[in-house]
């Protein structure tokens, strides 16, 4: 007998039978309702992630997040909140240089607890930010101190924090709320080197660095960096393409819903552009990108790894267009130039 059959005679009489059978047909149409690839990103969604930023590999390919805010190259994410310090013209920058495991040489080593603690000559970077705003009209506090930035009264007089080549976790949970409400109000957030390997357990500070994270490198070794967008202030004084030595940081997820600013030319740099088994980003490198994000600003760097890069009167090649990038990077986001064009 078949299940047809057995069906109508379990229900009892024809008029039944035809409800059996209505009721069996939508279950049907509900079973076939269910893809057959759940799960997997549609061919919308990968075309969406290469037009944001994705590359053309289908390695890279990621679902597109928007991290439950705002975010990408549109200034209606910008919250232009009235703040005391968007009027009383001064630019004021916090830089961050806290590690919590490894530490690159150019931090020097770590710093007491306070603001503003002495430094030394092997604190190449730091001494550079504050050389840097000496010469281009930014003030500069700088801190490995999580307990300076605990709470948003401490934050909100800065117009940009720097991250400079923090790692894994450094900060808690007081410090990631004041970041959280910082950039909320409108604060301009800078990235720079390995802050691109920090808190990879926070989501929200992961698409805050554009939805990236390093994840791993080759050899330390020269390349060619090529600018992209020439209007941005931190772009628009670089050469087309310039020699540089860094790490050239492979990237998984890959960027997406930014500006691109500048990537390595990857025919540049060798035959092996990452370690374990990672293929890198062959034609599609970026190296630096900006974006609108949850009501803040962010621009963001992988470049920085070479002390040489940072040191005063440097013979390093291209290490005035770092400086002239970086420094670039540092007044837009705090507003004091035009951001992200």
């Amino acid at each position: 007998m078949s299940f047809r059959n057995t069906l109508g005679k379990s229900i009892g009489g024809a008029g039944q039978v035809v409800l059996g059978l209505a009721i069996l047909a939508a279950l049907l149409a509900g079973l076939h309702l269910a893809p057959a690839t759940r799960g997997a990103p549609s061919s919308a969604d990968q075309a969406t992630a290469a037009g944001q930023g994705g590359s053309s590999q289908n390695t890279y390919q990621d679902k597109v997040a928007d991290y439950g805010v705002c975010r990408g190259t549109d200034s209606d994410c910008y919250n232009d909140w009235d703040l005391p310090r968007t009027d009383d013209g001064r630019v004021r920058v916090l830089v961050f240089t806290a590690t919590g495991v490894s530490r690159h040489a150019h931090l020097g080593p770590l710093l007491p607890a306070g603001m503003n603690p002495p430094l030394t000559s092997a604190h190449v970077a730091q001494n550079a930010v504050i050389r840097w705003g000496q010469e281009y009209g930014f003030e500069v506090d700088w801190t490995e101190d999580v307990r300076q930035l605990d709470a948003p009264a401490k934050l909100a007089p800065y117009d940009a924090v720097v991250f400079l080549s923090n790692s894994r976790t450094m900060l808690d949970d007081a410090s990631q709320t004041a970041l959280l409400q910082y950039v909320r109000s409108g604060g301009g957030f800078v990235a720079i080197h390995n802050t691109l390997g920090a808190m990879y357990h926070w989501p929200w500070f992961q698409g805050l660095l554009g939805g990236a994270n390093f994840y791993d490198h080759g050899p330390h070794r020269d390349g060619e960096v090529v600018t992209i967008s020439r209007r941005d202030a931190s772009t628009r004084d670089l050469p087309r393409r310039w020699d540089f030595r860094d790490e050239w940081y492979n990237l998984e997820p890959f960027p997406t819903g930014v500006r691109f600013l500048a990537e390595v030319n990857t025919d540049t740099i060798g035959d092996a552009p990452g370690f374990n088994g990672h293929p890198g980003h062959e034609g599609d490198h970026p190296v630096s990108w900006c974006q609108y994000y949850d009501g803040g600003r962010a621009w963001i760097t992988s470049l920085g790894h070479d002390p040489a890069a940072w040191t005063e009167d440097s013979t390093l090649e291209g290490a005035g267009s770092f400086e002239t990038h970086v420094v670039g990077g540092i007044l837009s986001a705090a507003g004091a130039q035009p951001f992200c064009r």
